[in-house]
């Protein structure tokens, strides 16, 4: 299954969280929901975003965080595979899904708004 098609059934499986939607991005797809990034398609599997409230449950239920090759060396991202019993199931996904908003939106609430930059004259 290509990329494009996966993102598509990981929206199918998503759906009971409410309107979702991926953005293609780096060869892979964002999985928003609203106007936040909780999730991400890559290598035609779905990953969820995790902090430190959330990763030692996924650690727990054997998921495994998403990395790329980094310069040299490994770079681990804060996204998680979900349970291997929740990724067909979309009841099973959801309360995973829902951790993932969760923890997606503390991390947008962290970052500092941006202001506008001034306009030169």
């Amino acid at each position: 299954m290509a990329d494009r098609e996966f993102a598509d059934h990981a929206l199918e499986l998503l759906a009971p969280l409410g309107p979702v939607r991926a953005r293609a991005m780096f060869g892979g797809f964002g999985i928003y929901h609203e106007d936040v990034m909780f999730g991400l398609v890559a290598y035609d599997q779905l990953y969820l975003k995790v902090d430190d409230e959330t990763k030692e449950r996924f650690r727990e239920v054997g998921g495994e965080p998403f990395s790329y090759d980094g310069k040299g060396k490994p770079i681990e991202m804060s996204y998680w595979t979900p349970p291997e019993d929740a990724q067909d199931d979309p009841s099973a996904l959801l309360p995973w899904a829902e951790l993932a908003l969760e923890a997606a939106r503390r991390a947008k609430a962290k970052r500092p708004t941006r202001r506008p930059r001034k306009r030169r004259a």
